[in-house]
């Protein structure tokens, strides 16, 4: 089973082309497995001796601890994808994570900043020093594009295309988009390259976005930075970086945009997963509707 988890994590990261995150999140999940296998077994079996029960009683430990649905969910996912691998590779004769019924987990709506929070937000990094230059230009770029923090980190000088007003972001799966970039992204990322000091560091040759050490950022880095921000805006602390990628698809469709072209330019691979902010669009037109006009619920005056 060791080489089997190995060679899975190997077969996602050369040839499924997966984000070091998901591999890492697959890893997580699978260590998970074993620790119950050696824990409830007592023994670890090759992978054509995990048997449906074994499974069945992995999933009931999992409720036992009270994680949340989607996390089982997940951990569900990942052991039919490591079952489906098992049986390409003649592991294993069939795939017993396939009996499973994942549990229903819902849909929950994605957190919003309106546009006048953006622009609070936006406006929030000083300008009259470099750090706050280049936070500003991550914030805007974040924003404008509608990019995931990972792919923020991974954007190399070379992915800005300056004629087009485009960015080439390589999203999950190593899948390439191209990312508006909007004037005042365009205002903030030429301002940041005014000053950006590469030295003579691979990665300060080429990445976009540069710590003070001259090195490329971390996905951790970019949530302090936010976090430092709310604070001084007195916003919701809560917000996360992807609440900027929420925000941007939100803003989209409320302002007319189509639903195909919010889905190219998100990078979904199903509109199914797009279809999520249609949902928060109009929840907002409900809201605005029963606070605005004066045959709503909330405004009817009883005329008996």
């Amino acid at each position: 089973m060791d080489r089997a988890i190995d060679g899975f994590l190997r077969y996602l990261k050369i040839e499924r082309n997966s984000s070091p995150l998901t591999i890492k999140s697959y890893a997580e999940d699978l260590a998970s497995f074993h620790e119950y296998l050696l824990d409830r077994v007592g023994a670890i079996p090759s992978p054509s001796g995990i048997t449906v029960p074994m499974l069945r009683g992995y999933v009931a430990y999992l409720h036992e601890c009270d994680y949340a649905k989607t996390t089982v969910a997940r951990r569900l996912a990942c052991l039919r994808s490591l079952f489906r691998y098992c049986v390409r590779e003649e592991l294993t004769e069939s795939n017993p994570a396939k009996a499973l019924r994942t549990p229903r987990t819902g849909r929950k709506l994605p957190s919003l900043l309106s546009p006048d929070q953006i622009t609070t937000l936006l406006e929030a990094p000083p300008a009259n020093e470099p750090a706050g230059i280049r936070d500003r230009a991550m914030l805007e770029t974040m924003y404008s594009g509608g990019l995931r923090v990972a792919e923020l980190v991974g954007l190399n000088v070379s992915n800005w295309d300056r004629d087009g007003d485009v960015l080439r972001v390589l999203g999950k799966g190593r899948k390439e988009r191209i990312a508006p970039v909007g004037k005042f992204a365009v205002k903030a990322l030429s301002h940041w390259m005014d000053i950006r000091e590469p030295d003579e560091r691979p990665d300060s040759k080429v990445a976009l976005f540069l710590n003070r050490f001259g090195r490329r950022l971390t996905t951790r880095s970019i949530g302090r930075m936010l976090e430092k921000y709310l604070a001084q805006t007195g916003l919701d602390r809560q917000v996360s970086p992807h609440t900027l990628r929420h925000s941007f698809a939100t803003h989209l469709l409320d302002g007319g945009a189509d639903l195909r072209s919010v889905q190219e330019m998100l990078g979904h691979k199903s509109l199914t997963t797009t279809q999520i902010y249609t949902h928060v669009s109009t929840r907002r037109l409900h809201e605005t509707y029963e606070s605005a006009h004066p045959h709503s619920a909330t405004n009817r005056k009883d005329r008996s």
